[in-house]
């Protein structure tokens, strides 16, 4: 037990060995269920016990049978962040980076953002956000409603001209 602690390795009841062929089968199911990243997959395969060469075979055969798809998983992904998250695109842009997803793949995904559903969106958001701070100063209520947005990751300048519509009016 020792031994495992120092190499980092936690012991896992479950862990079986499975071959390729089994591999790919639980792999295949495990992408049915939802859209997964090639990282994702190699991550439960190691779980599973498959690492290295036989990891990229059933990898690259589940990319083949279109099991894997990094520009629909991009797609599926940033329209559901947006559409129930309220994400913003620099949001959205940072975590598919984060997931090893392509630079390519990242701008077709944002591309399933409508961009008046998405300014819209921000409107509505700072509205809310603005009737919670109906108390507060307007400089701090303006900084309040940047920050915010700034935080779901809407863009500088966008942010700022719809802060300064919802303030004004």
């Amino acid at each position: 037990m020792s031994s495992l602690k120092k190499t980092g390795i936690r012991p896992n009841a479950e862990a079986k060995l499975y071959d390729v062929k089994e591999a790919y089968l639980r792999a295949s199911s495990y992408c049915t269920y939802q859209e997964r990243t090639p990282d994702e997959v190699r991550e439960r395969l190691r779980e599973w016990n498959i690492r290295g060469e036989d990891a990229e075979v059933v990898v690259s055969r589940l990319v083949d049978e279109d099991f894997l798809n990094e520009g629909r998983f991009a797609k599926v992904f940033a329209g559901g962040k947006f559409r129930i998250k309220h994400w913003g695109r620099l949001k959205i842009r940072h975590e598919l980076r984060a997931r090893g997803l392509s630079e390519g793949c990242i701008r077709q995904g944002l591309l399933e953002i409508d961009e008046t559903a998405y300014r819209h969106t921000l409107q509505h958001l700072l509205e809310k956000k603005n009737d919670s701070l109906r108390g507060e100063e307007a400089g701090a209520r303006k900084q309040k409603l940047v920050r915010y947005a700034l935080g779901k990751g809407y863009e500088n300048n966008l942010v700022w001209n719809t802060v300064e519509e919802i303030v004004t009016s």
